[in-house]
């Protein structure tokens, strides 16, 4: 069962998306946060993609800068570290299992996902820092106390200024806007296919009452 869709998420913003990733983003449903050079940094991606394809992971960080610094802090060994204190702090690991069911509840609220874990490693081990940052990002301080911690890890990473230029961005909507010029010339060959094949489903059907009238 899937909710009603969001509103669509702006062509600047998608476009932004676009150039962080390097690619056209999948199943973006909305801005989940915004970083404060004005470019979102975490979106919230549809539990399906548009083919069909499970995705789990419904907050996505998408800036670069901040994902290159928190892949230093997995390379550095917080993880594991984070991990092992799961096994000795109670009070820990009862707010990431806190963290791990907020996580499911709010993808259930758009579409349920039967037998997939919530994401990042969650509830018992950390497993991806980005993705706990990203839930962190997205749903305040709080919900997540690992993703909170490993934030606080981080520097100012938009003190230098955005990520992508607007340069890039507007590179981005234009390869945007050829895509969906893409998608509507295949719809309207699908449909076209498809008003060809009732007409003749429809004339089978007339020359097939006139025979057995003439009968």
């Amino acid at each position: 069962m899937t909710t009603d869709p969001t509103p669509p998420v702006a062509d600047r913003d998608l476009a932004a998306v676009a150039a962080q990733l390097g690619r056209v983003p999948r199943g973006t449903r909305a801005v989940a946060h915004r970083c404060p050079c004005g470019n979102p940094d975490v979106v919230e991606t549809a539990p399906r993609l548009p083919d069909g394809t499970p995705f789990p992971t419904l907050y996505y960080l998408t800036c670069p800068k901040a994902a290159s610094l928190i892949g230093t802090l997995e390379a550095d060994g917080v993880m594991k570290d984070q991990t092992a204190r799961l096994a000795e702090d109670p009070e820990l690991a009862a707010g990431y299992q806190r963290a791990h069911e907020d996580y499911i509840a709010r993808r259930d609220a758009i579409e349920v996902l039967e037998g997939f874990p919530s994401a990042g490693g969650m509830p018992d081990r950390v497993k991806c820092l980005h993705v706990l940052v990203g839930h962190s990002l997205a749903a305040g301080p709080g919900v997540n106390p690992l993703g909170d911690e490993a934030l606080a890890m981080l520097p100012e990473w938009w003190r230098k200024g955005p990520c992508v230029s607007e340069e890039e961005v507007a590179a981005s909507a234009e390869v945007l806007e050829r895509q969906r010029e893409k998608v509507v010339d295949h719809d309207a060959v699908i449909a076209a296919k498809q008003r060809k094949a009732q007409e003749r489903a429809a004339k089978r059907q007339a020359e097939q009452a006139e025979q057995e009238e003439e009968k």
